[in-house]
Formats: C-alpha cells, structure tokens, sequence
C-alpha cells in the first residue's frame, strides 16, 4: 500500500511541473487587460475551479463521516 502512495505522490508532483506554465500565460494576459475583463477572467477561473474542489470536498466529507463513525 505505501508503495502505491509514493508512486502516486510521485506521479502528481511530475504532473504539477507540467500544469504549472498555465499560470504564467494567465497573468500575462490579466495585466493586459483593462479592469472589466480581469474582474471576467478572475470570475472565470473561480467558476471552473468549483466543481472539482465541490467533488472533492463532497468526497472527502462522506470519507470522514464514514470512517469517523467506525472509530
């Protein structure tokens, strides 16, 4: 099993390298733009990042429950 979590720890932190040079175009972009279309583009980014981290949390809440109930 700790095999399997340093292979997937690993595995991220590769990913996470790669994933990051998105940034960088972002706030490029952003500090171009006038005050109007960075407010749309902060907007945007939080709207796409909801559902994941509201899946992950909705997940991560029922494995708690689950477990705390266990104990």
């Amino acid at each position: 099993m700790k095999n399997w979590l340093l292979i997937l720890l690993l595995v991220v932190l590769c990913i996470t390298n790669a994933a990051a040079q998105g940034c960088v175009t972002c706030t490029r972009n952003a500090s171009s733009l006038d005050n109007e279309s960075a407010r749309g583009l902060n907007g945007g980014i939080i709207y796409l990042a909801l559902l994941p981290l509201g899946l992950i949390g909705t997940v991560g809440f029922i494995w708690w429950k689950s477990n705390k109930n266990q104990i």
